[in-house]
């Protein structure tokens, strides 16, 4: 990891993903991407020609690992702080990733969303990792752009999934990362226009219960809701999953890649 001081007085890290194949630069202090952005990518299914939208985000980690793995993908990164969406901007262009990165609240209308070039029925695939932390449960911090890329309010869910609904096109998929111990908001969100739901519980060892899903929904899709086998990053003494390991590196993909 390097360091380097910004005009504005901000510290930045370079810090590697992938293996050291994909470097991102972002903020010290704040939210900081890691292994969720990166199980979010490795469990987002892409192919080359799609427009994938990556919602909410932030330096653009999950979308660029994607792109990383998945050649020839039309990726759109959507940030609503614009000193994050200069990052993610300047982390394609030095990754050599084609992205086009808009500064746009999600909860945004879908007039703004259009005049923004998302309009709707316009998307194969949207990922995104929403602010999840429950504000009735969470400690607010005093860094504030840490509390939004954090802490859901009670409308974060449903707004960022009608976002995701609008701008996909029939059969699109979205993939997110939620909370775990918040899956019955995720499944009630999701009852309005998606189905064909596939869940992917991630424990941190075979000694705690899920802390995280990962789970990927259909536009419109009609087939059974399906429960994969947990994904346990770590065994009993402590020693990392090998698989997960190799899809936190880029050289593997999660279930619901597949």
């Amino acid at each position: 990891m390097s360091e380097h001081v910004t005009g504005h007085g901000d510290v930045v890290t370079e810090d590697a993903f992938l293996g050291g194949r994909l470097l991102l630069r972002q903020l010290r202090s704040g939210h900081r991407a890691g292994h969720d952005a990166m199980l979010l990518a490795a469990a987002t299914r892409a192919r080359h020609g799609d427009r994938v939208v990556d919602l909410g985000a932030g330096v653009g980690a999950a979308g660029l690992a994607l792109a990383k793995r998945v050649a020839g993908i039309d990726l759109v990164l959507v940030e609503i702080d614009a000193e994050l969406a200069a990052l993610a901007r300047g982390n394609a262009a030095a990754n050599a990733i084609a992205a086009d990165v808009i500064v746009l609240d999600v909860e945004a209308s879908a007039e703004a969303f259009a005049a923004a070039r998302l309009p709707p029925d316009s998307v194969d695939v949207v990922l995104m990792n929403p602010p999840f932390n429950d504000s009735r449960r969470h400690r607010a911090s005093p860094d504030k752009a840490r509390e939004v890329a954090h802490v859901a309010s009670a409308t974060t869910l449903e707004s960022w999934i009608r976002a995701a609904r609008r701008i996909l096109k029939s059969r699109g998929e979205l993939t997110l990362i939620w909370r775990a111990d918040g899956i019955a908001e995720v499944l009630a969100a999701l009852d309005r226009g998606f189905g064909s739901l596939e869940i992917l519980p991630v424990h941190a060892d075979v000694t705690t219960v899920a802390g995280r899903i990962l789970l990927r929904a259909v536009k419109g899709g009609r087939a059974p809701t399906r429960l994969h086998a947990a994904l346990v990053l770590n065994d009993e003494q402590g020693v990392p999953n090998k698989g997960v390991q190799e899809s936190l590196m880029g050289k593997g993909i999660l279930p619901l890649a597949g």
